[in-house]
């Protein structure tokens, strides 16, 4: 061996060492929406993308994405992917029309009275989750595809959706119902104006925000804490406090303008229960372990006594309700239940997940990682906008991203 060639090797290896208890897969997301934000607040015309109606309206736009990418992680950790979560959607805003609505001119549904806003949701999720029974009994019991189960979904409830609406819009909701898609929290600053602050200044979302930073730096203590102590390989003290440094300033950023627009979204206290709920089921929960295993290796699971089916087809009535309550937020941020709602949403939720870190072969994944992935695209999306790209060139780069990260994915694993 060259005195190069060995160089070389022990450079490669003291890079290892330094990095060895850094996820480059999740680290890797983190650097990009870092540098997306830095890269949109330079080119976008006055730092627009930076503004806090702006940020406020992306937080908004793409919270039913994320609702939907949560389930979708899930589903494709354990091997599985579901191409029916958009028209889903659409069906359900569609119930929930007829639920809370139930207009007149909808013939055939004169027999059901309408509902309160509350309990026309309820009994939408319930739907919902009946639609992942019908998936999972498929996927699970008779063995077929998830592929081709949710393909053929895909065009089921696309069409029970427009029986449903027969072709026309359902609406206008009521304001407590609108308010799940549109509302904010402490709107009128009634505790800001109590304490003195400026009108402009939401003193809700500053408190908000504090608790946020708090909650991630003991998250993130206790995580390491806990590796230590088992003696798992953890991330260099430098790396740890820089990434969330950054991460403690981006959330600090985004509460600061949220709280000079309209407040905390309800949308967004949603997000934030959703995601707390399913990293805990994830992580922490027998469940959430024999849905990696699954996906991990099929084989060995079935083998060390996991009931693979009843795994499976929770998984889908899980996605069903959470696809159900995706179509509810759809349907309250635009006051009307519309044929066309969900187009597409199956490919934004997909991508998200891969985008977030999730592999292609099924195994991993997390929750938190899907959400990035799913901020990725949507500040893609809302900067591309702003600096006026065209939508045949957003596609194209849209297109690019994901499949980039999922080579970067296959990368990833050869390398190992």
């Amino acid at each position: 061996m060259s005195m190069q060639t060995a160089n070389k090797t022990s450079l490669m290896d003291n890079l290892r060492s330094r990095l060895e208890g850094v996820n480059l897969r999740q680290n890797g997301i983190f650097l990009a929406l870092i540098g997306l934000l830095i890269f949109f607040a330079a080119t976008t015309p006055g730092a627009a993308s930076l503004t806090p109606d702006n940020v406020s309206n992306l937080v908004m736009q793409n919270g039913y994405i994320l609702v939907l990418a949560i389930g979708m992680v899930m589903v494709i950790i354990a091997g599985h992917i579901d191409l029916s979560v958009g028209s889903v959607a659409c069906f359900i805003g569609a119930v929930a029309g007829i639920f809370v609505c139930r207009p007149l001119e909808q013939d055939g549904w004169d027999w059901l009275p309408a509902m309160p806003w509350y309990i026309g949701i309820l009994a939408a999720i319930v739907v919902g989750a009946i639609v992942g029974v019908w998936q999972g009994f498929w996927v699970a019991y008779v063995g077929i595809p998830a592929f081709i189960v949710t393909l053929a979904g895909m065009l089921i409830f696309r069409g029970l959706a427009l029986m449903t609406l027969q072709n026309s819009n359902i609406g206008p909701f009521p304001d407590e119902f609108r308010a799940i898609g549109n509302g904010f929290l402490d709107k009128e600053n009634a505790l800001g104006l109590s304490i003195g602050l400026p009108a402009d200044m939401n003193a809700m979302a500053l408190i908000l925000t504090a608790v946020g930073i708090l909650a991630l730096w003991l998250r993130e203590l206790t995580t390491r804490r806990g590796r230590v102590k088992y003696g798992q390989p953890t991330e260099p003290v430098i790396w740890f406090l820089v990434k969330n440094i950054f991460l403690s300033l981006m959330v600090a950023g985004a509460g600061y303008q949220l709280a000079q627009a309209n407040g905390i979204p309800y949308l967004l206290l949603l997000m934030i229960f959703l995601i707390v709920v399913y990293s805990l089921v994830m992580n922490k929960t027998t469940f959430g372990r024999h849905i990696y295993a699954i996906g991990g290796n099929l084989n060995a699971a079935m083998l060390s006594g996991i009931n693979v089916r009843r795994v499976n087809f929770w998984l889908f009535v899980n996605m069903g309700a959470l696809a159900a309550l995706s179509g509810i937020l759809i349907t309250a941020r635009m006051n009307s239940a519309v044929p066309k709602a969900g187009d597409g949403f199956e490919l934004d939720a997909i991508s998200s997940v891969f985008i977030g870190g999730a592999a292609v072969q099924g195994g991993v994944g997390t929750v938190t990682g899907s959400m990035v992935g799913g901020m990725i695209q949507g500040i893609l999306a809302n900067g591309m906008n702003l600096n006026s790209v065209g939508i045949d060139s957003q596609m194209f780069i849209k297109g690019l991203v994901l499949l980039f990260a999922v080579a970067f994915d296959v990368w990833s694993k050869r390398r190992k």
